[in-house]
C-alpha cells in the first residue's frame, strides 16, 4: 500500500493513498493509527514530505558506474554521511539553489523508511525494520563538494537538499531490480537498477546500525546511479522510482 502524508485545509495527517484520494487515518503509522471512514479527494491534497525523519543517512559511490564518472574508486565498505532533517521537502516543492554554489546536481536515489528501533541489526534481519520506501533526490551543491576536498557535509545539506515522496510504498523489494530514472525538463538524465547496488538494503542497515541508531522514520539514502549532472533555477527535476511514483521539484534562485 502507498501512504502519503498530506494536508487539507489547515489539516496535516498520515494517509492511504486511493484511486480517487486519500483516506485519512489517525495517529502515525509508526506507533498506532486506524483509519477513518472520510475520503478526501486529490483536488483538495497537497502532498507534503511522506515522513519527518531525525536524520537522514546516506550512502555515496553505491554503483559502480557512479563512483567512475566522478573519477572516485568504488569504496570497500558503504560510505556514509548525513544530511539534516531540515533538508528535507516534500513533492512540489521548491529545491533552492545557494547563492554560494555555482553547480548544484541533481542524484535520483531509492530510500528506504526505518519503522522500528534499529540497533545492531544483522543482515538477515533488516527487512522486519523496513517499513517501507521513497524516492529521493540527493540534492548536491558538487563545487563546494570539491572545494571541500570531497567532504559531503556542506555540500549536501542546505535547506531542501532532500526531497522525498510522494508516497511510502510498503510492498516493494529493491531485489527485484527497480527502475530509478531522474529526467530534468523532461530529458532522461539517470536510468539505473537498483539491483545494481554495490552493498543492498539489508547489508546497508547492519552496516549503518552498527554505528548509531535508527529510529521509526528516519531515512537511509541508497545512493545514485550514474548520471549525475547539473541544473539551473527554472529547472524540473523528476525521480521516477518503480512502484513508488514520480517526485517532482522546480530549482529556485535563493
Amino acid at each position: 500500500m502507498k501512504i502519503v502524508r498530506f494536508k487539507t485545509g489547515d489539516d496535516i495527517a498520515y494517509g492511504l493513498a486511493e484511486a480517487e484520494g486519500v483516506t485519512p487515518y489517525r495517529g502515525s503509522p509508526f506507533v498506532a493509527w486506524e483509519p477513518t471512514e472520510t475520503l478526501v479527494p486529490w483536488d483538495r491534497v497537497q502532498l507534503l514530505a511522506p515522513v519527518l525523519p531525525s536524520k537522514v543517512v546516506c550512502v555515496g559511490r553505491n554503483y559502480v558506474e557512479h563512483a567512475e564518472e566522478l573519477g572516485n574508486e568504488v569504496p570497500p565498505e558503504p560510505l556514509i554521511f548525513l544530511k539534516p532533517a531540515t533538508a528535507v521537502v516534500g513533492p512540489d516543492r521548491p529545491v533552492v539553489y545557494p547563492a554560494v554554489s555555482k553547480e548544484v546536481h541533481h542524484e535520483a536515489e531509492l530510500a528506504v523508511v526505518i519503522g522500528k528501533v534499529a540497533r545492531h541489526v544483522k543482515a538477515e534481519d533488516a527487512s522486519q525494520y523496513v517499513f517501507g520506501y521513497t524516492a529521493a533526490n540527493d540534492v548536491t551543491a558538487r563545487d563546494l563538494q570539491r572545494r571541500d576536498r570531497g567532504c559531503f557535509g556542506r555540500a549536501k545539506s542546505f535547506d531542501t537538499f532532500c526531497p522525498l515522496g510522494p508516497a511510502i510504498e510498503t510492498e516493494l523489494d529493491p531485489l527485484e531490480r527497480l527502475a530509478v530514472i531522474c529526467r530534468v525538463n523532461g530529458e532522461v538524465r539517470q536510468a539505473g537498477f537498483t539491483a545494481d547496488m554495490i552493498f543492498g538494503v539489508a547489508e546497508l542497515i547492519e552496516f549503518v546500525t552498527q554505528i548509531m541508531t535508527l529510529l521509526p522514520g528516519d531515512v537511509l539514502l541508497t545512493g545514485t546511479p550514474s548520471g549525475v549532472g547539473p541544473v539551473q533555477p527554472g529547472d524540473l527535476m523528476e525521480v521516477e522510482v518503480d512502484g513508488i511514483g514520480t517526485l517532482q521539484n522546480r530549482v529556485v534562485a535563493a
